[in-house]
């Protein structure tokens, strides 16, 4: 089965076009080897899929003969990858629904963030 219909077929895409662009941007590997489109996937092969910045790392189990629902679809593979980090501890966050900060709270979310306010207001 070509790897782009695989991807599509085991919901890692939402359309196969869009397999298609990310195989052809390179962003999907087998293998650890960049591979066209049309490249045929066997199970046992690792597919290594570059998304938002993080690597999904998934192994072929089955092909699907056509795009299933999604819990069946989790079937055609093991999710071999690692944890995505969660980046919430030193992030200031403001509380919905509280308008924009004031001057003074600019200045502090700056210096939280290292960067210099007095170069802009005060001289």
């Amino acid at each position: 089965m070509r790897v782009d219909v695989w991807l599509w077929t085991s919901r890692q895409f939402k359309s196969r076009s869009l397999a298609t662009s990310a195989v052809r941007a390179g962003h999907v590997r087998v293998n650890d080897a960049p591979v066209k489109a049309s490249f045929k996937v066997v199970p046992g092969d690792v597919v290594r899929i570059r998304d938002h910045g993080f690597d999904k790392i998934v192994e072929v189990v089955s092909l699907p003969p056509k795009r299933l629902g999604a819990p069946l679809a989790r079937e055609a593979y093991i999710d071999h990858s690692p944890p995505r980090p969660r980046i919430y501890g030193g992030i200031p966050l403001r509380d919905p629904g509280s308008g924009r900060p004031t001057k003074k709270e600019r200045r502090q979310l700056e210096e939280l963030r290292g960067e210099e306010w007095s170069k802009h207001s005060r001289r």
